[in-house]
């Protein structure tokens, strides 16, 4: 057992073995904290850590998975090779595990699993039988055209209801077919190169190949030009527009919704069409665009769709292109990729095997005793804020003490009684997996929502807040070092997962949140005034992580990244409070390490962002990731922290001093 998961998670492999729980290793005396606190406490371990060959990046948070996927996969390891009952849990994740190990039969089949689908394409005829197709295939994960799911009514959260959402791309945001940067273009003409060449693995010729794939480019092109920004896409009541069926149809009659709904399994009577003008310009191109051009736009995202599932030069294809777009230097091994196969599609199963074998009973109270002292300083917090009338204030703590909170694992597990897994056929699992998900999803449409469901597994080392549920999640991966651990004291516990609990708990209350009721529904519960106010503050979250430069003169989004910057400011705040209402943070005196207990809470803050990516990788990132880099979820909201001032001696013209009428001050 290994330093950083004593008492939460026992886990036999961990990249923290020779970080000390209490001790703060790597700190950069050369660095003044108040010029970066970054740098001032992970400078030593950034300049010094290597990243995996056939990794993006390393250190904690979202690259803690890293060693979470193996302990994973020495699960899959083990389960495979033992004889299990069939229809168990054990036979499912195993055989599905080994299906996809078996890379010579995998080699052997080529492309010929998709030959039936490729052929259903090729017998399309019009505009109807393309559509028929899209919506067909969506039932079995191949998404092309049509972006169709289940969630809760954002106006009514008790009831899961359609929606349709913008889609149609192969890059990974709109903006990338209208930059004109160079590192832009060649991810452009990489992607196209990367459609080529899956075409020429399918029979076209060299020129055929690249004439195919620049039609593609074109298609996706125009339809990416109705799509909104990722900044247009957080304003909630612009993305929520509820319709009748027979609305949709008379507004794009040739995508042929009755029918398409039909195709889809799906009995409804009206639907939210979360961005109206996507669909508006699909209506458009349906007829404008050759319906050769669309076959062969509908064989490339099939191809996409399943290039890592086929023989090896189709998975080569498919690397070439993540390379070019994230920097990763050399693939994952076959078995990276199945554990992460098997945690996506038969996650809950997994999750299952995973929490018995390494998860504490203990650490979930232990957690939740640190929500209860975080709720209580947030309603002291709300109670004590100078811009907000006690009308307000009032609501806002009703939904703070509404929230749902789930930590660990859920408490019903999800069952898969209706996959079937045969350990000689891995495409044919998929294609199972896939469809039973969506059957799955489906059977939620214009019923009551399970609130009781999870949005991630068990084994991920994250955190959430939904506000359709108005719940905040922390799963059993999150619950371990440097996040939380019992042999800490107070001030690591509260400036690690405190801070986390913290976070979440603010988007309640960020840009988005804010406009939730504690039942999960878009209401206003805000007086006009108060609102305003809140909007101005906003603002000044936006302006302030505009100025910070990521890579040369690429810059942190502001207004994209304004709810996870919001909720960074909030939790690093509540976390301090919740943290000086325990006996160790009364005492300002007492120290350990040769830090006191405030300086100690600030350190963990650093320490749990601890990451370092590829340049590509984070170019990739600032373009289309809601939170900031982690410099800056570090830095950012130190500079509005009072406290921190006062641990550190931050002085005026220290480089992150903030003059007091600065500072963020929202939650």
């Amino acid at each position: 057992m290994l330093a950083g998961v004593l008492g939460a998670c026992n886990h036999p492999d961990s990249d923290s073995a020779n970080e000390s729980i209490l001790n703060f290793t790597g700190i950069d005396s050369s660095v003044k904290p108040g010029n970066n606190f970054f740098r001032y406490v992970d400078g030593r371990w950034y300049d010094t850590a290597a990243i995996a060959a056939d990794q993006v990046g390393v250190g904690s948070y979202s690259f803690l998975n890293i060693p979470q996927k193996r302990l994973l996969q020495h699960i899959l390891d083990s389960v495979s090779k033992m004889q299990n009952a069939p229809g168990s849990i054990e036979q499912k994740v195993g055989d599905f595990y080994a299906s996809g190990m078996d890379t010579v039969a995998i080699n052997q089949r080529g492309y010929e699993p998709i030959r039936p689908i490729l052929a259903r394409i090729d017998a399309i005829t019009d505009v109807p039988s393309l559509v028929k197709f899209a919506a067909t295939e969506l039932k079995s994960g191949n998404r092309s055209i049509i972006d169709f799911g289940i969630s809760p009514d954002n106006k009514n959260s008790s009831i899961d209801i359609a929606h349709l959402s913008q889609g149609g791309l192969g890059l990974p945001d709109r903006d990338y077919y209208f930059k004109t940067d160079s590192a832009s273009i060649a991810i452009q003409q990489a992607y196209i190169r990367y459609m080529g060449t899956l075409f020429g693995l399918t029979g076209s010729s060299s020129a055929d190949a690249a004439k195919q794939a620049n039609s593609v480019y074109s298609i996706e092109k125009q339809m990416a030009a109705s799509h909104k920004t990722r900044i247009e896409l957080r304003d909630v009541n612009a993305n929520y527009n509820k319709m009748t069926v027979a609305s949709i149809a008379k507004m794009e009659p040739t995508i042929g919704w009755r029918a398409v709904l039909e195709d889809l399994d799906a009995k409804t009577d009206s639907i939210d069409m979360a961005q109206p003008a996507y669909y508006d310009q699909l209506n458009a191109l349906l007829k404008s665009v050759s319906i050769n051009d669309w076959k062969i736009y509908l064989k490339a995202a099939t191809l996409k769709n399943y290039a890592t599932d086929l023989s090896k030069p189709f998975v080569d294809a498919s690397f070439e292109f993540t390379k070019a777009l994230s920097g990763q230097a050399v693939q994952k091994s076959r078995g990276q990729v199945m554990t992460e196969e098997v945690d996506g599609l038969l996650g809950q199963a997994l999750g299952q095997l995973y929490v018995k074998r390494y998860f504490n009973e203990d650490a979930k109270k232990r957690v939740l005793d640190l929500v209860n002292n975080l709720q209580k300083a947030f309603e002291n917090r709300i109670r004590h804020l100078d811009w907000m009338s006690d009308s307000t204030k009032a609501k806002a703590i009703d939904k703070l003490y509404a929230i749902t909170k789930k930590i660990g694992y859920p408490d019903k597990w999800r069952n898969y009684d209706k996959v079937q897994i045969d350990r000689t056929k891995y495409f044919e699992n998929l294609l199972s997996l896939d469809q039973n998900q969506y059957q799955y999803e489906l059977a939620k449409l214009n019923k009551p929502v399970d609130r009781t469901e999870w949005g991630t597994t068990p084994s991920t080392v994250t955190a959430y807040y939904n506000p359709s549920y108005n719940e905040i999640v922390f799963p059993a991966g999150i619950l371990q070092f440097p996040y939380f651990d019992f042999a800490a004291d107070d001030a690591v516990n509260y400036g690690g997962i405190g801070m986390v609990i913290g976070h979440e708990m603010t988007h309640a209350f960020d840009d988005q949140g804010a406009q939730y009721d504690k039942y999960g529904n878009v209401k206003n519960w805000w007086t006009k005034e108060d609102y305003e106010k809140f909007r101005a503050k906003t603002q000044r979250v936006v302006d302030l992580y505009n100025t910070f430069t990521v890579l040369d003169t690429v810059h942190v989004k502001g207004a994209m990244t304004l709810g996870e910057n919001t909720a960074d400011n909030g939790g690093i705040a509540i976390a301090y409070d919740a943290f000086k209402m325990t006996q160790e943070g009364q005492d300002s005196t007492d120290k350990i390490d040769g830090f006191t207990s405030d300086q100690r809470f600030y350190l963990s803050i650093a320490r749990i962002w601890r990451v370092k990516t590829r340049d590509a990788f984070m170019r990739m990132y600032v373009n289309t990731n809601p939170h900031s880099p982690a410099m800056w979820r570090v830095n950012g909201p130190c500079m509005s922290a009072a406290p921190f001032y006062r641990a550190f001696n931050v002085q005026q013209g220290d480089s992150n001093y903030l003059p007091e009428d600065k500072r963020i001050k929202i939650w």
